[in-house]
């Protein structure tokens, strides 16, 4: 089956969802018009389809070798990869200034999508870049800027994140790596990394790590980490890398999944670093990195999803197998006449446009937090856009599993076998809601940091956002009055978590954090839902007008579906922690 970018859901979402008005109206300068964003979208899909999506299989099957201390990408990466750098894909969203294309997170947030549907293996390499450009426009200094940034958004040379340790896993507290300070301002980082996404491989002409670790004097604890950059190969002052550094791959993990990717052990025997920002700072530099790693593991969650669904879409419209129940034919019809398995595929479909939807409204407003007029209107974007953040990741990746199993599903017996390629999807997604911040860690802080600290009133006002759209709904047609009664009926059920989680974190903390990733699954289908309730006021006013009529009821019939069958899984949240904390501490284990 032929992977096809859904590039017209893409643009009906940067259009209608992200805000891009306000987007479009910040770069007047620019003359950006949506008429580009097709271009760009549609020759990457194409580029995907072609190169990319054939490699999944592949690097499933061949798997990243290690030996002697070297990777080796499976068959075709490496050829691949060269291709997407000359064609310039990894710079798509990054600022002009450092050789980028400036496009828009919304944009960037749609290449992603493809890329991962195309090959979730060979897209963590981009994603780990872009977290490490990210990290480095905020702490690097301008020689640093000007040495490394061009070449990583190129992607002529490749990022790491260098977080977790043996000993420590998530808990970056008892993090042991050592910095010391050497001469003309360099450092030697001596200690072992674990799960390095790409820390080796044989794809770009050097590997950029930027690693956490303690300086002699430190304070302990989180306030005692600072960020580091360590290339593989020293830069020398041409800009060119020049002698191996000492960082070593040890190994690399045998995975469930996302086989083709390299997950590797380094070991730092006092490789030579630079310092990025201030000592002792490194950890508030590196959550710019993980917001950015986190928010892109959501867009993963989205592209694994729509591959499983168009597979099994696919196959549901081929394979041949009972009469149908209604009587209607003597003979055995195609599966997708069959009620359940209509059922899964809307379900699929709609999960997978729900959380398309979110990652693209949440890209908008990342982006106004940049480019808004006023500081005041960029700390207002920037805290809604970290409310959603792990809305994203968490609801899309714990979502791509469950769209995933779904697809196993409709190809029944056959979805159990390899060949099929179904498995490889199921297997692939369900690393998404682990790393970079489980859901529980991503429950936590969207529990603890962006609603019990302000008291709830990041929350509240979410929740008055939607009330809007559901007035909206209201002014329009029979179908969108009753997904107004379902959006309205959810958003209470929200309010009433978010009241009980702030009353009774004040006497029982424990009963609180509890209702955590309960709490993120209801505020995530809530947002989902949302998102496809306000495509279906703009799409019922669009068809007023006479535009693509069967897309857009496909549209409207997809949001109907999300309030009718998962809408209501958020009451399930809400009595889950508004009464279940004492049965869930109390629990015999």
């Amino acid at each position: 089956m032929e992977l096809k970018a859904p590039i017209k859901d893409m643009l009906f979402n940067i259009e209608h969802l992200s805000g891009w008005a306000a987007v479009k109206a910040s770069r007047v300068d620019e003359g950006l018009e949506l008429d580009d964003v097709v271009a760009v979208l549609e020759e990457f899909g194409r580029f995907c389809a072609e190169k990319i999506a054939p490699l999944n299989a592949v690097g499933d099957r061949e798997g990243s070798v290690f030996q002697d201390g070297h990777v080796t990408m499976p068959s075709g990466f490496a050829e691949a990869y060269s291709q997407f750098v000359d064609m310039g894909w990894q710079s798509l969203q990054h600022p002009c200034d450092y050789e980028g294309q400036g496009l828009p997170r919304a944009v960037g947030a749609a290449a992603t999508e493809i890329l991962n549907s195309a090959n979730m293996s060979f897209a963590l390499c981009p994603l780990l870049t872009d977290g490490a450009i990210e990290a480095l426009l905020l702490a690097g200094d301008a020689k640093t800027k000007k040495t490394y940034l061009p070449k990583l958004i190129s992607g002529e040379w490749t990022g790491t994140m260098n977080l977790t340790e043996p000993q420590a896993g998530s808990d970056l507290s008892l993090l042991r790596t050592r910095a010391e300070r050497h001469e003309g301002g360099t450092y030697r980082i001596t200690g072992t990394k674990i799960f390095i996404t790409y820390g080796e491989h044989d794809l770009s002409k050097n590997i950029i790590h930027l690693v956490l670790a303690r300086l002699p004097d430190a304070p302990p604890g989180v306030k005692g980490l600072s960020l580091f950059l360590v290339p593989k190969f020293v830069v020398n002052d041409d800009g060119l890398p020049g002698a191996r550094n000492d960082v070593r791959c040890q190994s690399i993990e045998h995975k469930l999944g996302i086989k083709a990717s390299p997950t590797a052990v380094l070991e730092f025997e006092g490789a030579s670093g630079v310092l990025l920002g201030e000592e002792n700072a490194g950890l508030n530099y590196m959550f710019q990195m993980m917001n950015a790693a986190r928010y892109a593991v959501g867009l993963q969650g989205v592209g694994i999803s729509e591959r499983a669904y168009q597979q099994a879409l696919s196959f549901a419209k081929e394979r041949v197998q009972s009469q149908p129940v209604d009587g209607t034919s003597n003979r055995a019809v195609t599966i997708i006449h069959h009620p359940d398995v209509r059922r899964l595929l809307a379900r699929m479909r709609a999960i997978t446009e729900g959380t398309r939807a979110m990652a693209a409204f949440t890209a908008g407003w990342q982006e106004l937090a940049s480019v808004s007029e006023t500081a005041a209107e960029q700390s207002d974007a920037a805290r809604l856009a970290e409310f959603l953040v792990p809305l994203v990741k968490g609801y899309s990746t714990e979502m791509a599993v469950d769209v995933a199993s779904s697809g196993v599903q409709v190809h029944g017996g056959m979805g159990f076998i390899e060949e099929t390629g179904a498995a490889q999807h199921y297997r692939d997604a369900r690393i998404l809601p682990i790393y970079e911040g489980t859901t529980a860690i991503q429950a936590n802080d969207l529990l603890g940091r962006k609603t019990l600290r302000n008291g709830g009133e990041t929350a509240r006002r979410f929740a008055v956002m939607i009330e809007q759209t559901e007035k909206d709904l209201h002014q329009g047609s029979s179908v969108s009055q009753d997904i107004a009664r379902q959006l309205g009926r959810a958003r209470l059920s929200f309010l009433a978590a978010v009241d009980h989680l702030l009353e009774i974190n004040k006497t029982d903390i424990n009963a609180a954090y509890a209702g955590g990733v309960p709490y993120l699954l209801l505020a995530g289908n809530l947002f989902s839902g949302w998102q496809l309730a306000r495509s279906v006021v703009v799409a019922e006013r669009l068809k007023e007008q006479g535009d693509d009529t069967a897309f857009l009821s496909a549209k409207i019939a997809t949001a109907r579906f999300y309030a009718d069958h998962i809408l209501p899984e958020t009451h399930v949240h809400r009595e889950r922690i508004t009464g279940g904390a004492e049965s869930l501490l109390g629990a015999v284990l």
